[in-house]
């Protein structure tokens, strides 16, 4: 049981302000929703960005990897879908020019079992120039199909990686989330987690984060809030307000150079919170 005292606790709604100045890179893997009350045709979209202000959005050269981890109720293996078949390039707003993002329209035939899938991206690196370094986020989006828990808390072994400890699919605003940050499996102590808010509609037709936003920030310290994990990889959380939450664990994998530069290989997590009526 892990007690209080060993979880690194981080209320939202009460530690905002405790967040620096600067801006977290997510990969946003966004679909409408987490959870399918039966198999459908859905679409990803997948964009490099600052999920709090919209943007500045960052362009994808391309994607490694893409693919789902599900296990069928009542089975005890996991099964691999390869999902790079179905993405396509698309082009994203970014000021007055584009930057390449891409988006994947899933058929209902390819995750029709009910049950867990846990939805893998991996991009390749991308050169941050003001830090002379590579980002490489290894991200996960846990869907459900029918209503029928499988394998959303099972480490899947990756370089970097959250591990969720409730479904991170069905979550109230203001309820608390629980990870843990592990790298091939075992735990990353002091991990430095970032979370934020998406906080724009990420419109897949337009090409663009559009509306307005949900949140307004009243000093840039509060876009988004950091945290660490304790001395076995665990961490909790508030959700405060509805909506989609990316939680990112900043070079916590096991791979640290690229092309003769320092690489940070992060592991990104996207909850989904919802509003109680």
């Amino acid at each position: 049981m892990i007690s209080v005292k060993s979880v690194a606790s981080f209320a939202l709604t009460a530690a905002l302000g405790l967040a620096t100045s600067a801006q977290a890179h997510f990969l946003v893997v966004h679909t409408d929703e987490m959870v399918l009350a039966r198999s459908s045709d859905f679409e990803f979209g997948i964009v490099f960005t600052h999920a709090f202000d919209g943007g500045p959005n960052m362009h994808l050269t391309g994607i490694e990897e893409f693919y789902a981890m599900q296990t069928r109720a009542g089975a005890d293996e996991m099964n691999r879908i390869d999902l790079m078949e179905y993405l396509q390039p698309l082009d994203w707003q970014q000021e007055d020019q584009t930057v390449q993002a891409f988006r994947a329209a899933i058929p209902r035939i390819t995750m029709r079992s009910l049950g867990d899938y846990q939805v893998v991206v991996q991009p390749e690196p991308y050169y941050e120039g003001d830090e002379d370094i590579y980002i490489q986020q290894v991200t996960k989006v846990i869907m459900n199909v029918g209503g029928a828990p499988t394998n959303w808390d099972q480490t899947l072994n990756l370089p970097a990686e959250i591990r969720p400890l409730n479904k991170p699919y069905v979550n109230w605003e203001g309820g608390l989330f629980t990870g843990q940050v592990l790298s091939h499996g075992k735990p990353v102590a002091g991990a430095e987690i970032e979370v934020e808010y998406l906080n724009y509609h990420p419109d897949l037709d337009a090409g663009a984060f559009t509306g307005e936003p949900v949140i307004t920030a009243p000093l840039p310290g509060y876009e988004y809030v950091s945290l660490r994990s304790d001395e076995n990889g665990y961490f909790s959380l508030t959700l405060p307000k509805a909506g989609w939450w990316g939680i990112g664990a900043l070079g916590v994998g096991s791979d640290t150079e690229h092309e003769g530069k320092e690489l940070s290989q992060d592991a990104v997590l996207w909850v989904q919170a919802k509003a109680i009526d």
